[in-house]
């Protein structure tokens, strides 16, 4: 509600928060009193909060996003991310990071999938989202509007922290499973390795996306 989303129906336990239902009502959603056991049945957490609501879907259309983009500082490219909870921790620390807007692109899991908005944490809600690009188009389009396109290969690339990141950039994150594939790697202009001294080959997509965004945060704060 307080991202200006519309609220339809909410769903709501004696438990609830009164003071979230009534500003609910207020909006105009439906508000339906259900016992904590129809709740538990019609949602797929394991101990809901009492409250559950019907939105309307939150996305901006690819050549809106790719324009946010162009403006800066900072993008996320999602490329066959398939996991939602992956997915939604790139959208809260993208938000948290101050990215202009993220990009779902080929087989990425869909961001209104339930999952991925409990582990966006309400950043879904704040952040321009775009799904459903094809991603060497996507690419192309940044290029074209001038924002520089930097994506992450678990050897061979630059040390993370000695590229320009300041912006505008897009990050360009691959799947947790196959990395990004050549032809995406070929359609970049900067390719980065975030070095480890340890045993593990690889990080989880959304541990290195969060390296990276604030990686570019900081590089922002250190300007003059």
């Amino acid at each position: 509600m307080a991202a200006g989303v519309r609220i339809d129906e909410v769903f709501v336990t004696p438990s609830a928060d009164e003071e979230t239902v009534t500003a609910a009502a207020a909006t105009g959603a439906v508000v339906h009193d259900v016992t904590s056991e129809v709740l538990a049945r019609a949602v797929d957490t394991v101990t809901p909060q009492g409250v559950a609501a019907i939105a309307g879907r939150v996305e901006v259309t690819v050549e809106e996003a790719v324009a946010r983009a162009a403006a800066g500082p900072m993008a996320l490219v999602l490329v066959d991310v398939a996991d939602p909870g992956n997915a939604g921790t790139l959208l809260r620390v993208a938000e948290a990071a101050g990215a202009a807007a993220v990009l779902f692109c080929g087989s990425s899991v869909d961001p209104s999938n339930a999952k991925c908005v409990r582990a966006s944490a309400g950043a879904l809600f704040h952040l321009p989202v775009a799904s459903g690009g094809e991603v060497l188009a996507v690419l192309e389009l940044l290029g074209r509007k001038g924002v520089r396109r930097a994506a992450t290969v678990v050897q061979g690339g630059a040390p993370y922290d000695t590229t320009d990141l300041t912006g505008p950039v897009a990050l360009v994150l691959g799947s947790e499973a196959h990395g990004l594939p050549e032809p995406v790697l070929g359609a970049v202009d900067d390719l980065m390795t975030i070095p480890m001294v340890g045993r593990s080959e690889s990080l989880n997509v959304a541990m290195a996306g969060s390296v990276l965004c604030f990686e570019a945060l900081r590089q922002r704060r250190a300007r003059p």
